[in-house]
C-alpha cells in the first residue's frame, strides 16, 4: 500500500520537493501592495480594510465582514458577541486545531469535546443530541452541564479541512437548547452547503487568511455576520472599544487591539479576485489524486471525498486509512516526506493537548479512530498550474 500511495503521489506533483500547501502570489498582489505602500496608509488606518471587508462580504453572500488581524482574534471576538461569559462551557468537536479552544479559553468559558461524523470530518449532530439530552439540565430558562453546574453557551462547528460540517444538523440541535451557533470557517473560504457559504448558517462565523489558507493575506481573519448590531459592536470591539470623540481617547469598554492592517487587506483583497480559479485548482487536484488512487488500485486507504451536498475547497488533501493503525500511518508518513513531498498527521486531539485534558468530553470514539488514520498530503492551488 504505502508504495502504491507514493507513487500515486509522485506522478500528480513530480519529483521537486513541495510544501504542503503554498501560496499562489503575482503581479496582481505586488500591485495592490504596491499601492497602498504609496499611499502611507499600511495600518488599519484609510480604506483598504473596508474595501476588503465588503469585497468578502459580497463573496461569501453576507451583509457584514469585519477584518481582524487573524482568525483566532474573530473567533475570540465572535464567542464574546455571541454572550459567552466566564465560567460558561462551549461545545466544539474533538478534532479541530488547537486555536478553536484557545480562543474560548480567552473568554475565561471551558471548552467541552464532542464527537465527529466521518462523512464531514465535522460534529456528529446526532451524537451532539444524545450526549446532551445525558448530561444537560435546564436551569431558569438556560441549558447547564448537570455535573458541573455551568452554563453551556455555545457550540462551535468546525468546517474541517475545507470540507463542511453537517451544520443544519448542529444548528438544530443547538436551537432545541438555546445554544449560540459560532462557525469556526478558518479553513472554509469558497466551502457550500445546499447552495449557502460557509459560516453563513450560524448567528456569526469567522475565517482566516493565515499564509497556509486558499485566500491569504499573510495573517488576518474576518467575523462574518448578518446583523447590522453585531457587525458594528465587533469593529467597536476589536478597535480597542474606542468612542469617537473628537481628539479624546475614551474607550467605554476593554476592547482589543485586533482590527486588520492595510497592508494585509490589499493582499487578501488581490487574492480574493482569484478565489474561484484557485477553488477549481484544488478540486482539480482532488480529481488527480483519485485518478491515479484508482489506476494503482490502491487497496487499505482512500482519499477523503468531500460530503455529500456540499462543494468543498478541498483545503488539505487528506488520506485516510481503513484501519487505524499509527504504525503504518506513520510510515507513510516518513516514505512522502522523505521524498521531499511534505505531509503531516492529522491535529492532536484536543481532550489529549496538555491545557484541555481536565476539560469535559463527550466519548469521541470517531475521532479518535479518524486522528490515527489521516494524513495531509500536498494541497497547494498552484500544483497543478
Amino acid at each position: 500500500m504505502i508504495p502504491q500511495i507514493v507513487s500515486a503521489v509522485g506522478s500528480v506533483i513530480g519529483s521537486e520537493p513541495i510544501e504542503l500547501h503554498a501560496p499562489v502570489l503575482g503581479a496582481v498582489e505586488k500591485q495592490r501592495l504596491l499601492e497602498v505602500l504609496e499611499s502611507g496608509y499600511v495600518s488599519s488606518v484609510g480604506t483598504e480594510v473596508r474595501r476588503f471587508e465588503e469585497e468578502l462580504a459580497e463573496y461569501v453572500g453576507v451583509k457584514h465582514a469585519v477584518a481582524t488581524v487573524n482568525g483566532t482574534s474573530a473567533l475570540h471576538a465572535a464567542l464574546l458577541l455571541a454572550g459567552v461569559r466566564p465560567g460558561d462551557e462551549v461545545l466544539l468537536p474533538a478534532l479541530s486545531f488547537i486555536a478553536t479552544a484557545n480562543a474560548i479559553s480567552y473568554c475565561g468559558a471551558t471548552p467541552h469535546f464532542l464527537d465527529i461524523e466521518e462523512s464531514s470530518l465535522g460534529v456528529d449532530p446526532a451524537a451532539m443530541h444524545d450526549y446532551l439530552g445525558s448530561i444537560s439540565r435546564t436551569s431558569s430558562g438556560e441549558t447547564c452541564n448537570r455535573h458541573t453546574g455551568r452554563r453551556i453557551a455555545a457550540v462551535v462547528p468546525v468546517h474541517t479541512f475545507g470540507h463542511m460540517a453537517n451544520v443544519e444538523g448542529v444548528v438544530e440541535v443547538a436551537g432545541a437548547h438555546g445554544l449560540a451557533v459560532i462557525e469556526d470557517s478558518a479553513e472554509a473560504l469558497g466551502s457550500h452547503r445546499s447552495g449557502k457559504h460557509a459560516g453563513t448558517y450560524g448567528q456569526l462565523g469567522v475565517l482566516s487568511f493565515n499564509g497556509n489558507k486558499i485566500v491569504t493575506s499573510g495573517g488576518g481573519g474576518a467575523l462574518l455576520t448578518d446583523d447590522g448590531v453585531l457587525a458594528d459592536q465587533a469593529r467597536h470591539l476589536t478597535a480597542t472599544s474606542r468612542v469617537a470623540q473628537g481628539w479624546e481617547f475614551i474607550h467605554d469598554g476593554i476592547g482589543f487591539n485586533y482590527r486588520m492592517p492595510g497592508l494585509n487587506a490589499a493582499l487578501g483583497s488581490a487574492q480574493l479576485t482569484r478565489i474561484e480559479d484557485l477553488v477549481a485548482n484544488k478540486r482539480r487536484l482532488y480529481r488527480a489524486y483519485a485518478r491515479e488512487f484508482a489506476e494503482r488500485g490502491v487497496r487499505g486507504a482512500r482519499l477523503f471525498k468531500e460530503p455529500k451536498g456540499t462543494r468543498s475547497n478541498y483545503w488539505l488533501q487528506t488520506i485516510l486509512l481503513d484501519e487505524a493503525d499509527e504504525v503504518v500511518r506513520d510510515e507513510l508518513l516518513d516514505a512522502l516526506n522523505q521524498a521531499g513531498w511534505q505531509a503531516r498527521p492529522a491535529w492532536k486531539l484536543l481532550p489529549e493537548q496538555p491545557p484541555y485534558v481536565a476539560c469535559p468530553s463527550a466519548p469521541v470514539p470517531t475521532a479518535q479512530a479518524v486522528v490515527r488514520r489521516a494524513i495531509n498530503i500536498p494541497s497547494g492551488p498552484g500544483i497543478l498550474v
